[in-house]
């Protein structure tokens, strides 16, 4: 069994074959790239969302799915070098970077999480399956990821460079399933997403990770008011997030850069048509009052038991109950926390 299913790109470009001939590594055809998308619109629906589900969606969540379609629409960036050959994915799959707190005395770690087939799932799926796994990572329950970096935890520094390159040679290049080793089976997926917002940055961009042979990385900034120019020429106040990438340039170019691109604007232009739409209020409404009766008069009258009779059939009234004092009411209780509109 494949550690991923591929299947070779025969017909290469002329533009392909030079830049495959020109970077034998992943460590140097990085190019860079960044865009902003208008956020008014993906925030009114993120608000929404929490208030009909009670959900923590973020902004991750949506770059997600929108990265997702994106290469759905661009198949040819959905790929990995092997054998100096792009090779198609027939899955796509999105790597968050996850933080570990790290255990006494130790410093935080970093780690990720994936999702498979996320442009087949719902927001609802995507937002249930991430804190799933974000909270095995956390809590240290995954197992296949807890022997990984045990496994690691073991190998001297000197040599580490070595068994990474190692890894992903047989990984990646030769196509081998590695779980029986405590390598997980394509751990890192078609694209890496990390919310560099989140630590309060506006910019960044991410290295190319050469084991994991992931073409793409995106990070996201903090989204932010911001004035611009709208297409009446004046000048307005819009939420902004800016989205910095870093692509291999053996595989993707300017032109597949474009196409996803546009797709992302799509995406984030009209969320309840392309996210989906929201599912309803799971909060159950207040059940009303049964009526009181009401007399005659027009009073509302409350059932009263007839008193009891005694032996001699005369009636004896219910010896009168003392008054008992109504106790204090208790204090508000403090409201929760507002959630905060992204990641």
């Amino acid at each position: 069994m494949p550690n991923i299913e591929l299947h070779p790109k025969h017909e290469l470009s002329t533009f392909r074959r030079i830049a495959i001939g020109t970077w034998t590594t992943v460590g140097d055809p990085s190019v860079y790239g960044s865009m902003d998308i208008e956020m008014d619109a993906a925030m009114d629906y993120i608000a929404r969302y929490r208030k009909a589900t009670g959900k923590r969606l973020t902004v991750s969540h949506l770059v997600a799915k929108a990265i997702a379609g994106a290469l759905e629409r661009m198949p040819d960036a959905n790929a990995i070098m092997r054998w100096n050959r792009p090779h198609r994915r027939k899955t796509i799959g999105v790597f968050f970077q996850v933080a570990m707190p790290g255990e006494e005395g130790q410093e935080t770690d970093l780690s990720g999480a994936t999702l498979y087939d996320v442009e087949k799932k719902s927001v609802d799926q995507l937002v249930d399956e991430f804190a799933e796994k974000v909270n095995m990572v956390r809590e240290r329950k995954d197992p296949a990821l807890e022997k990984t970096r045990s496994t690691f935890k073991i190998i001297p520094l000197l040599i580490i460079n070595k068994v990474l390159k190692l890894i992903g040679f047989f990984s990646y290049t030769l196509n081998l399933d590695l779980r029986w080793a405590g390598i997980p089976s394509d751990p890192f997926g078609s694209i890496m997403v990390t919310n560099v917002g989140s630590l309060g940055l506006d910019t960044a961009y991410v290295p190319l990770v050469p084991y994991s042979h992931v073409p793409m990385l995106l990070a996201l900034g903090a989204v932010k008011k911001t004035p611009v120019v709208d297409d009446d020429g004046q000048i307005v106040v819009r939420q902004m997030m800016g989205i910095h990438a870093t692509f291999d340039h053996r595989i993707i170019d300017g032109f597949h850069a474009a196409v996803m691109s546009k797709v992302l604007r799509e995406y984030f232009a009209n969320p309840d048509e392309k996210f989906g739409a929201i599912p309803e209020s799971k909060v159950e409404p207040a059940v009303e009052a049964e009526p009181a009766e009401v007399s005659e008069a027009g009073d509302a009258e409350e059932a009263v038991e007839p008193p009891k009779a005694d032996e001699g059939g005369d009636t004896k009234p219910e010896p009168a109950v003392e008054a008992q004092p109504e106790p204090e009411p208790e204090p508000a209780a403090k409201a929760d926390a507002a959630l905060s509109s992204g990641d």
